[in-house]
């Protein structure tokens, strides 16, 4: 090859540059959005704060329906504790009911009279501890008490029931329907009441 031959020949071209970077100059001012960017995005904003005054106004639905039924059910429990203290007030209120058996110190059943006030202080007798006490026409007293749920007829001896006079709050009434205070006091009304309380002990059987 000579000299003339390389007249007039250009040099080969570099290949271009990939993936180059490009730059921009800071002082350049950023685009101002579109009246449509400018829309979406107040909506978005709008949208973020509506769903958000939305949740706390089902917060504060969820919290005070909480708060309701939290209330209701200590109420329901207040009623229903108030409803069983009433129902155990009336249950031990209300009395029981049992029957005096008016009997000699043997344990021998008598006449309900031998047992009344009225009848014994006719008698020139007393009552005293519980016993009733009847002047015997050839001196010395007969005595009488009350056997408490027993049972028995006139002259025989009485069956069950205590001479201790019942506890509490007790109805007591002598076989005839009169009744007898509690505590085993005597038998109230014309025939008046007796002082004192029954004897002890289980009375034997017939």
């Amino acid at each position: 090859m000579t000299q003339d031959d390389n007249v007039g020949q250009q040099p080969p071209e570099e290949p271009a540059q990939r993936g180059s970077m490009r730059f921009q100059d800071g002082s350049t001012q950023p685009r101002e959005p579109s009246l449509a960017e400018q829309r979406a995005r107040r909506q978005a904003i709008a949208d973020q704060e509506r769903e958000e005054q939305e949740a706390q106004a089902a917060a504060l639905v969820a919290g005070r329906k909480a708060a309701t039924k939290r209330k209701i059910l200590i109420g329901s429990g207040v009623v229903v504790g108030l409803a069983g203290l009433v129902g155990t007030f009336y249950t031990v209120a209300r009395p029981t009911n049992t029957t005096a058996v008016c009997t000699d110190a043997s344990g021998v059943v008598q006449p309900d009279e031998n047992c009344d006030e009225s009848y014994v202080s006719s008698h020139h007798g007393y009552s005293s501890g519980g016993f009733w006490f009847i002047p015997l026409p050839g001196g010395g007293f007969s005595q009488y008490r009350y056997n408490y749920g027993g049972t028995g007829n006139i002259g025989q001896r009485v069956s069950g029931g205590s001479f201790s006079a019942p506890s509490g709050n007790t109805n007591v009434s002598t076989k005839s329907g009169k009744s007898v205070q509690r505590g085993g006091f005597g038998i109230s009304g014309k025939s008046g009441t007796s002082g004192g309380t029954g004897g002890t002990g289980k009375s034997g059987g017939s």
